[in-house]
């Protein structure tokens, strides 16, 4: 946190301190039982809710249990079971692009570097970035809607670009925090600092938040 005046340095221990406080052990709420089950998932989650995603991924995942038999399974089949989460006949191939890929590139393996993992199919950075840190612990910033909104709020960035705020946010957190940071910020945005009525009133943060300045 070279650089850093003291200010944002209080208010960054103030965050770190709020967040440890309601997220201890925070966890991704996408479930999945193989490496590439969260690599799919992952990439389903893009525009949808997880819960979502876990309920079309207990179908899909129960009716293909293997790669091989994903990567040989009808598309339209694909595109009905995950139907209900939207975008689905351009993921219903990104799953079967996935699943062929990985099985004739990668030994049926999901990669650990940027460059392997952003060469698939519907594979983008946030999605990268959420499968290195959560397979691999391998210190990622994972930035999604959620990030987006609630480093803007409490002046962590002031940008709505998803690699400026992922570069801001490693060089203000310590990269050990990386990883846990990560899935705190998208759990207080999905639980406390919702986009619309986010829950100010009882909020720790609310004296350095923006929105609360702007209501």
């Amino acid at each position: 946190m070279i650089g850093i005046g003291w200010m944002m340095k209080k208010n960054i221990l103030l965050i770190s301190d709020y967040l440890d406080e309601l997220f201890p052990n925070p966890k991704c709420e996408l479930t999945y039982n193989t490496d590439y089950e969260l690599l799919i998932k992952v990439m389903l989650s893009a525009q949808t809710t997880d819960k979502g995603v876990n309920k079309v991924g207990r179908v899909l995942f129960s009716k293909y249990d293997t790669l091989e038999k994903l990567k040989d399974a009808n598309l339209d089949d694909i595109k009905e079971i995950i139907k209900p989460i939207g975008n689905y006949n351009k993921k219903a191939l990104n799953i079967l692009k996935i699943s062929r890929d990985l099985l004739d590139k990668y030994d049926g393996v999901v990669p650990r570097s940027h460059v392997e993992l952003e060469s698939l199919s519907g594979v983008g950075r946030k999605t990268a970035n959420v499968v290195l840190g959560e397979l691999f612990d391998i210190p990622s910033f994972a930035v999604d809607t959620h990030v987006i909104r609630v480093s803007n709020r409490l002046g962590l960035v002031n940008s709505l670009d998803p690699l400026v705020i992922e570069e801001n946010l490693k060089k203000v957190f310590n990269k050990e925090k990386w990883n846990k940071l990560h899935k705190q910020l998208v759990l207080f945005g999905r639980y406390h600092c919702q986009a619309k009525k986010p829950s100010c009133t009882n909020c720790n943060l609310k004296d350095i938040c923006k929105h609360q300045e702007k209501n």
